[in-house]
């Protein structure tokens, strides 16, 4: 373009008006501080360790989905003590990353003495002009929730079973005929299985996207945890974290919320998750255990469950088999003392469980002051023969990590450890072979843990042992055994020959002597009654064999407790109650009172009349169901009993007083079910009564139409006698003729 004669370009440009491409093009600048967050709680250090302590940050942040960079991070310093102020800025890059990591870091717990605690920068000069005008909070409307542990006040006392067919999971109350009913029913409640927690304050369902918990009279979901693909889960005793496992690694998508309850990218490949129940939060992912030495093209299957929990939550830890244990403390996931127990070829370890006494000493040392001493919790591990060492049992306590017994074993080819479930007894059954290694044969090792330098008692046996079961709260312990030849590898329809044995600890003696073997038996399962005392003896998963045995072992107990003077033999007190049978039995288990077995036959294992039965502690079938496709029955657990010993004492004590309530109730529901019986008989014949009628009316009204005379029309109905010939004794003499 042309410039005019006389002017200027300076002239020119200011008479162009350029507003409309300055406002299309123009370039905000961001002077807000929305992206940035202050993060208060972080360790004081000096610049030697400040690379590492950036690196840390980042990687905290980026577990819970925040993902940072250590260039991201501010820290201010302290130039005249070299060191930093303990505080640090970190640029998210957006408001809504900053408010994300915000609500996502405030409050975790960066190690055992620092606790993050998190500011929008913005967030500063808010509260400098807040203002400081007490203003009066609305009030919302209280809004009561459901109680989890609802059905232990039922009134009359019932236990609860979950049963699950086809696609339909139904909640049963158990208890007296007229008392059983559906509590809850809900098709499609689960694609995989279901599952009580340890308490049954919650009922976990599997699904695809992960697992859902559901609780309180109206089934209401309360928590869920997202691993997609979920195959197995595990509860901690106290029911305070779950722990899922899924065969397929996990995998972060790109478009995947983030969060505390959420998979971050550091997770992927890993198959094991462990969450906090009450918050929802993902706590740490671990990979599956590699065995040492694995051949890679051979299946080997996974140990289940794969983290083990100390009775208290406190801690869990897993096994790398051959090189170590890792404890991890709970809830930071923190490895303890930031070290695992190096030992070499251990093989497999348990906790030792709590029993009622050490729990109630744990709650009154709660209560107590804070220098009171807690007792520790204690594991035990073996490990096998390696070079010229043997193979060796260890008892640790734990955390102090002191070493408190040792046992050398020889010949070794595998151990089992069996803790009693009060923590009194452990026995570890191995199997050994002898020194040509063509046969193998049994030792249970025993140790009694509550005495002076853990004594421990050998009980050796000379065929292999198949099932150890300890009584519940008892001393006294039931194995099987078999010498069968078909035993290493059982062909269709063969059946094992098993012996059953009972011991009992001989407190005379302080050993465990036999009690009484039962010979040429085919039951391979031992199922003690919760309350001890009774015990069931079950042939599981034959195609040929499916009995039931139920034993008591202390049935002369009820003749000392009437003071009859019974002088008893050793092992004199066990009789068989009775005998049953339930075809294709896949599963037998007892209700939490001890009163009652369930037993079921699963579709996942055969198709052949699935269903389940429920029976008496005497063996007397109380009702049985054949159902198609069923899958699963399991009966609701129970929490330990909030009576202190001396009201349990007095209840015993009074317990004629009780039953006499009872009997009362147990005479008025027959009564009521014998006037319900006797209404519904006079029904009926009043019904046939109206019927009969009503087909003389319609007889007599065709003939009137026909012009036929009534048989009897002009005379009086004739009346039908019937006599009734009652038979009645009166004395009967019986006489004896002597030839």
């Amino acid at each position: 373009m042309a410039i005019p004669n006389g002017a200027s370009h300076s002239t020119t440009d200011d008479e162009l008006d350029f507003s409309d491409i300055e406002a299309k093009y123009r370039v905000e600048f961001d002077d807000g501080f929305d992206n940035v967050i202050v993060v208060d709680g972080v360790p004081i250090i000096d610049k030697s360790k400040l690379d590492k302590l950036l690196a840390k940050i980042s990687k905290e942040f980026s577990r819970r989905g925040a993902v940072i960079k250590p260039d991201d991070i501010s820290v201010p310093w302290d130039d005249r003590a070299g060191k930093t102020k303990g505080f640090v800025f970190i640029d998210l890059g957006n408001p809504d990353a900053a408010a994300f990591a915000a609500s996502a870091m405030h409050g975790h717990p960066f190690d055992s003495k620092h606790t993050f605690h998190i500011n929008r920068f913005s967030d500063i000069e808010r509260f400098a002009n807040m203002d400081e005008t007490y203003i009066e909070p609305k009030v919302e409307d209280y809004r009561p929730k459901e109680h989890l542990r609802a059905w232990l006040a039922d009134p009359q006392g019932r236990d609860q079973y979950v049963t699950y067919r086809g696609d339909d999971v139904e909640i049963n109350w158990h208890g007296k005929p007229s008392q059983c009913e559906v509590a809850y029913a809900k098709k499609n409640w689960t694609e995989l299985y279901a599952s009580w927690s340890p308490l049954g304050t919650f009922f976990a369902t599997l699904f695809r996207q992960g697992v859902r918990l559901w609780g309180g009279p109206s089934w209401e979901p309360q928590h869920r945890f997202a691993h997609p693909l979920v195959k197995l889960i595990d509860f901690s005793p106290c029911e305070n974290y779950l722990v899922t496992w899924s065969h397929d690694p996990i995998t972060v998508p790109a478009n995947l919320p983030q969060g505390p309850e959420f998979f971050s990218p550091e997770d992927e490949g890993n198959n094991i998750a462990v969450w906090d129940i009450k918050s929802g939060h993902l706590l740490r992912t671990f990979p599956t255990t590699i065995y040492e030495n694995e051949d890679p093209a051979m299946k080997k299957q996974m140990q289940w469950p794969a983290l083990k929990w100390s009775s208290d939550d406190k801690f869990v830890a897993r096994v790398t088999p051959g090189q170590q244990i890792s404890v991890y403390e709970l809830p930071s996931m923190g490895l303890h003392d930031k070290k695992s127990l190096k030992i070499e070829g251990v093989v497999d370890f348990e906790w030792c469980p709590l029993g009622d006494k050490d729990k109630e000493d744990a709650e009154k040392a709660a209560k107590a002051e804070k220098g009171a001493k807690k007792k520790e919790n204690m594991l035990a591990y073996w490990t096998p023969e390696v070079a010229n060492q043997p193979a060796r049992v260890t008892l640790i306590s734990f955390p102090s990590r002191t070493v408190l017994r040792q046992k050398n074993l020889f010949n070794v080819t595998e151990c089992k450890l069996h803790w009693q479930n009060q923590g009194d007894f452990l026995c570890v059954k191995v199997d050994r072979h002898t020194k040509t290694k063509k046969s193998i044969f049994c030792n249970l090792e025993i140790f009694r843990v509550r005495e002076k330098d853990f004594p421990v008692e050998v009980v050796e046996l000379k065929d292999p042992v198949t099932d150890f079961s300890w009584e519940p709260k008892g001393e006294r312990f039931a194995i099987v055994s078999s010498n069968d030849p078909n035993l290493g590898n059982p062909g269709p329809g063969i059946t094992i020959k098993t012996d059953i044995s009972f011991y009992q600890l001989d407190r005379a003696k302080n050993d465990f002597k036999l009690l009484r073997t039962l010979t040429s038996r085919t039951s391979n399962t031992i199922r003690w009654s919760p309350r001890g005392r009774h015990v069931v003896l079950a042939t599981v998963g034959s195609s040929t064999k499916s009995e039931l045995e139920f034993w008591d072992l202390d049935f002369t107990s009820e003749d000392r407790r009437e003071g009859q003077n019974v002088k008893e033999e050793w092992g004199s007190g066990i009789q068989q109650l009775g005998s049953a049978d339930h075809y294709g039995v896949t599963d037998v288990e007892w209700d939490p009172s001890g009163r009652y077995l369930a037993t079921s036959a699963s579709a996942w294992r055969h198709t052949l009349e699935n269903g389940y039965a429920v029976w008496d502690f005497r063996g007397q079938e109380l009702e049985k169901h054949i159902l198609d496709r069923f899958k699963q029955f399991i009966w609701r657990p129970r929490p330990r009993s909030l009576l202190t010993k001396e009201q349990q004492r007095q209840i015993r004590k009074n317990l004629r007083e009780y039953s006499r309530a009872f009997d009362e109730e147990d005479a008025a529901e027959e009564s009521n079910v014998s006037a319900e019986l006797i209404a519904h008989r006079k029904r009926l014949v009043d019904e046939w009564n109206a019927w009969r009628a009503r087909c003389k009316r319609d007889i007599a009204e065709e003939k009137r139409s026909r012009g036929q005379k009534l048989n009897g029309e002009h005379r009086e109905e004739e009346k039908e006698e019937i006599e009734e010939w009652i038979d009645e004794v009166i004395e009967q003499i019986e006489e004896e003729v002597v030839e």
